[in-house]
C-alpha cells in the first residue's frame, strides 16, 4: 500500500525524523492560509499523487506570494498529472502539500528497502540526492553506501556511522545523521515497510538535517497488524479495476495490451505474459486467482478483464495442483454462462485431473478454444488479437 508524501512526513514527525514546515490543502484558500501561517517569503506547492517526478510533470512549484500559492493551487488542483511513473494517462491531482521552500546546500538519499536477494533489510545512501536511485544504481553504482541489516540485531551505531561517512556527510552533522538513519530504520522494521525513502534528505544552509520528499509502501500481508495504517489509504490513486480486483481476493495489475490473462500463480502469469509477448502479441493484464478460486472468483476474474475495453482475447493458463482442473474448468463454464464474454477465450489446462477438465470444457457447448501447450496457447491467442 501507498501513501501520500504528506502522509509519509506525518509519519516521519511522530518518529523524530525532521521535516520542512507545512500542511495539506484541497483547495485555493486553504493554500494560502497555510502560506501565511507558516510565514516567511517562499513557499512550496506539490502535488500529492502516488508516483515520482512530479517536478517534472509541473507538479512542483515555487510561489513568493501567499496569493501565488493559492493561485498555483487552484492550477494544480484537479488537473491530470503525468509524470515518468504515472504513464500517459496520468493521475488526478486531489490535494496539494504547502511547505516553507528552504535554501538547501547540500542534497543526499536515503533509504530502507528488502533485499530478497539476502533475504534482509538494506539501508541505501548516496551523495547525489534527487537523482533517480535506479538510474544512478545502473550508471554509477560505486555512488551507492549499502548496509545490510540482521533483523535479530537492528542497527548498530557503526553501521549508520558507516552511512553517514560513507556519502561523506560533513562531521558536524554525524549525531544527526546517524539519527535519522536510526529513525528511518525503526520506521520500516516498526510498521512493516516495504520501503522507506527520503530523496533528498538536504542540508540546510544553517546545517540543518530535513526530510524535503518522503516516500513509504507498506507491505499488504502485513496490514492486519496496523489496521490504523487502512485509514491512509487513497482509493482514488488505484486503477478502478485493479481497486475492484482486491475487494474479490484477486491479484490483478492492468497492462497496455489487448490479451486479457487468467491464471493460478504469479511465476505462471509471468511465463504466460512473456510467452504471449515472445508470440508477438501484448498482454493486457496480470491476473492471478490463486489456488483457492471459486467459481464466484473466476466469474469476478472474466468480468474485471472484459471491463478493459482494450481486451480482444483471453487466455486461461492453468496448472492443476492445489487448484484441480475439473473444478477450475466447472468454475470457468459457470462463469461463461452469467458473464457475457464478447471475445474469443483459450483455456490451456495441465496437471490433475487435467483430461477431466478438458472433457467439462468440450461438453459445455461454450465456445472455448483448448490448447495443449503453453506456446500453442499463445500462438492461438496471438492468432485472435493479430
Amino acid at each position: 500500500m501507498k501513501i501520500h508524501e504528506y502522509q509519509a512526513k506525518e509519519i516521519f514527525s511522530k518518529f523524530a525524523i525532521p521535516v520542512p514546515r507545512g500542511s495539506v490543502a484541497q483547495n485555493a484558500e486553504e493554500a494560502r492560509k497555510i502560506a501565511e501561517e507558516i510565514g516567511g517569503s517562499r513557499w512550496v506547492v506539490k502535488a500529492q499523487i502516488h508516483a515520482g517526478g512530479r517536478g517534472k510533470g509541473g507538479g512542483v512549484r515555487i510561489a513568493e506570494t501567499p496569493e501565488a500559492v493559492g493561485k498555483i493551487a487552484q492550477e494544480m488542483l484537479g488537473m491530470t498529472l503525468v509524470t515518468p511513473q504515472t504513464g500517459p494517462q496520468g493521475r488526478q491531482v486531489r490535494a496539494v502539500l504547502v511547505e516553507e521552500a528552504l535554501a538547501v546546500k547540500q542534497e543526499f538519499y536515503v533509504g530502507a528497502a528488502v533485499d530478497r536477494a539476502r533475504q534482509c533489510p538494506v539501508l541505501i545512501a548516496s551523495a547525489e540526492g534527487g537523482m533517480g536511485i535506479e538510474e544512478l544504481a545502473a550508471s554509477r553504482p560505486e555512488a551507492i553506501v549499502r548496509e545490510w541489516i540482521d533483523m535479530g540485531i537492528g542497527l548498530p551505531a557503526f553501521q549508520a556511522r558507516n552511512l553517514v561517512f560513507g556519502v561523506g556527510m560533513d562531521a558536524g552533522l554525524v549525531r544527526a545523521g546517524t539519527g535519522v538513519f536510526n529513525q528511518l530504520y525503526k520506521v520500516f522494521e516498526s510498521l512493516d515497510c516495504m520501503l522507506v525513502e527520503i530523496n533528498p534528505l538536504i542540508v540546510t544552509e544553517d546545517n540543518q538535517l530535513l526530510a524535503l520528499d518522503a516516500k513509504i509502501d507498506f507491505d499488504d500481508n502485513a496490514l492486519y497488524r496496523h489496521k490504523d495504517l487502512l485509514e491512509l489509504d487513497d482509493p482514488n490513486e488505484q486503477e478502478p479495476l485493479e481497486r475492484e480486483a482486491s475487494h474479490h481476493r484477486l491479484n490483478y495489475i492492468r497492462l497496455e495490451g489487448d490479451v486479457g490473462i487468467m491464471v493460478n500463480g504469479a511465476g505462471l502469469a509471468m511465463a504466460t505474459m512473456d510467452l504471449i509477448k515472445q508470440a508477438g502479441a501484448r498482454p493486457a493484464n496480470f491476473l492471478d486467482v490463486g489456488g483457492g478460486a471459486t467459481t464466484e472468483m473466476v466469474t469476478k476474474g472474466f468480468e474485471i478483464i472484459l471491463g478493459d475495453e482494450n481486451v480482444r482475447g483471453i487466455l486461461i493458463n492453468i496448472f492443476g495442483g492445489i487448484l484441480r482442473c475439473d473444478v477450475l474448468a466447472n468454475g470457468v463454464v459457470e462463469a461463461a454462462k452469467k458473464v457475457a464474454i464478447k471475445v474469443p477465450v483459450v483455456v490451456r489446462l495441465d496437471g490433475t485431473n487435467v483430461e477431466e477438465g478438458r472433457q467439462i470444457l468440450a461438453r459445455s457447448d461454450l465456445d472455448f478454444i483448448v490448447a495443449d501447450t503453453m506456446a500453442d496457447a499463445a500462438a492461438k491467442v496471438r492468432a485472435i488479437v493479430a
